[in-house]
């Protein structure tokens, strides 16, 4: 059994989409997997979040989110314009945890970067990455602006003693500009290691067995798929 935390520089840069695709070429090969989103902001009742994406997108039908805020905010400042109690983030460890223990691999979905708020004393999902002693995949933006984002998202981690499960580019446009030529260079630096894959910008509208496809070829052999960083990088040059 294994958890994997997912988080971005940012908002936008496609978590739910790298997320999916972690819970889909688990699924390919048999194994069991859950999805779990702790705090689904923006999305009114009965409207499709996050987890309902995973769901079209991957096919994996086992998912979870723990707490729902209307408003379009980090989930601290939600739940308090709600009036409602913010998640906590102990509750959301021990609940992932018997997840854990019958599902071969649970992925854990923040909301937006890894310091957002969620509750008045501050914790954020680098905190339950903590409590449940896993690994965080950052999910990065290619374009201009992702250098500075995912520096202070590493060194934040670093800081922490969370470990990194790698760096992954959530949208790689088909036609890449010089920055995201570029990028890939110093993001590779900047984690001191290979991509962990580069999904295709639109993979998101994907679903079955062509959004399967590219999962497979947009995550790296440590997170089940064929992407080879090398491969990747060759063209670029």
């Amino acid at each position: 059994m294994s958890v994997i935390v997912v988080s971005g520089t940012g908002i936008g840069v496609g978590k739910t989409v790298a997320c999916a695709a972690l819970a889909a070429l688990a699924r390919g090969r048999g194994a069991s997997v859950a999805v779990v989103k702790p705090a689904q902001t923006g999305v009114p009742a009965g409207g499709r979040g996050d987890v309902d994406e995973v769901i079209r997108m991957s096919g994996v039908t086992t998912t979870f989110e723990f707490a729902r805020f209307e408003a379009p905010l980090s989930p601290a400042a939600a739940a308090r314009a709600a009036g409602l109690p913010p998640v906590s983030m102990p509750q959301a460890a021990h609940r992932i945890g018997e997840l854990a223990e019958s599902s071969r691999l649970v992925v854990v979905e923040g909301a937006g970067g890894l310091l957002v708020r969620y509750d008045e004393d501050g914790a954020t999902i680098a905190d339950l990455a903590r409590l449940l002693g896993a690994p965080v995949l950052v999910v990065a933006g290619a374009g201009a602006g992702t250098l500075n984002h995912t520096a202070l998202t590493l060194e934040a981690l670093a800081h922490r003693g969370l470990d990194l499960a790698g760096v992954v580019i959530g949208a790689w446009p088909a036609e890449p500009g010089m920055a995201e030529r570029s990028n890939v260079t110093d993001l590779e630096m900047l984690a001191a290691r290979p991509l962990a894959g580069a999904l295709p910008e639109g993979a998101g509208r994907l679903s079955g067995d062509a959004f399967a496809d590219a999962a497979r070829r947009g995550l790296a052999v440590t997170l089940g798929g064929a992407f080879d960083p090398a491969a990747f990088r060759e063209p670029l040059r």
